[in-house]
């Protein structure tokens, strides 16, 4: 039996459609419950979409499903798929060791090292904390003063992880092209004055500085999503006057737009992590050569529903709609099999 963490947000939804349209067996559970492990006992797995912007997700979710795969519960993600999520510090670290081609990434842990590689480097870079999703806490560094500026801010008082000034623009931005309502702009607004939850949980950022090249003239990148040998792609177009993709709301999803290296080297590199699900997102340098700017192992799963098909390893496409989520849950199923 699997059991499916009671959410009505992320994949949980469309785990137990599937459950219930395949007939497999499951139950729901609470896996904030102080007795989650009594109500795990006649279970096989446990399948929790845990996210970076919920405040319980973050105390504990990664605990939880590591201590229970340590004694060799089958767990949806698993350690593989997950110790690096929303992180992109780690990221680096891991895809630099596995030989990805990861757009060149710099970590500093201590003030005087980073002024000094600002002196002898080239600007404009992209500064990032480790954590955030939808080009959250991604800001673009012209100047070696600015950088300078990021540094002293990074080793002296840090940087909150929600910035309440890009989330209003970024949501009026949406409201112009009618993907955001009246409402979401309130609560923006209203995030001046109370932060979310989560950011006052994970502080303020401090004691790293995190730079990556800058990747002139892509107008759009390139996201693929492996999941069980099957791998699917969106199309994400940047902002207006903007440089970042992640969050822009502008999709594109035919076929023919997407470059066949990235699906070819995210079904390579899936199987170097042995991750569960990994999505990459790509763009492309001066030579049209495809870079990883970061990963993670979840994705918005209505976002994806336009896809019009996906490939397996051999890089053969197969024609019309499919269930990611369902791929997860017969992924966990035949892990239990073999277990």
């Amino acid at each position: 039996m699997l059991a499916i963490h009671n959410s009505s947000a992320g994949f949980h939804p469309r785990w137990i459609a599937y459950c219930e349209q395949k007939k497999i067996p499951f139950k729901k559970v609470n896996c904030y419950d102080n007795d989650l492990i009594d109500h795990l006992q006649d279970c096989d797995a446990l399948l929790w979409h845990h996210g970076q912007s919920n405040p319980r997700d973050i105390l504990i979710a990664k605990e939880i499903l590591f201590a229970l795969e340590h004694t060799r519960f089958t767990v949806f993600p698993d350690f593989n798929t997950a110790w690096h999520f929303d992180d992109k510090v780690a990221q680096k670290y891991l895809l630099e060791r596995i030989g990805a081609p990861l757009v060149s990434s710099y970590a500093f842990f201590d003030k005087r090292s980073a002024l000094d590689w600002v002196k002898s480097a080239d600007f404009p870079k992209v500064f990032k904390l480790r954590g955030g999703a939808g080009s959250a806490n991604v800001k673009l560094v012209s100047t070696k003063q600015e950088a300078r500026t990021i540094v002293k801010k990074a080793f002296g008082k840090g940087f909150p992880n929600y910035d309440p000034t890009n989330r209003l623009k970024d949501s009026w931005r949406k409201f112009s092209f009618s993907r955001r309502s009246l409402v979401d702009i309130a609560k923006a607004f209203a995030r001046y004055v109370y932060a979310p939850k989560y950011s006052k949980i994970l502080g303020r950022e401090m004691g790293y500085v995190y730079f990556q090249d800058y990747i002139p003239n892509n107008d759009s990148d390139t996201r693929i999503i492996v999941i069980d040998q099957k791998a699917f792609g969106l199309y994400r177009y940047i902002r207006e006057g903007d440089f970042r993709a992640s969050g822009s709301g502008n999709f594109a999803y035919s076929r023919d737009l997407f470059d066949e290296r990235c699906v070819q080297i995210a079904f390579d590199l899936t199987e170097k992590l042995g991750g569960q699900s990994v999505a990459f997102d790509f763009v492309f340098d001066k030579n049209n050569q495809p870079l990883i700017v970061e990963i993670s192992y979840g994705f918005v799963g209505p976002v994806y529903d336009p896809c019009p098909g996906y490939w397996t390893p051999d890089l053969v496409w197969h024609e019309g709609p499919f269930n990611p989520q369902g791929w997860m849950v017969d992924l966990v199923v035949k892990a239990v099999e073999n277990r």
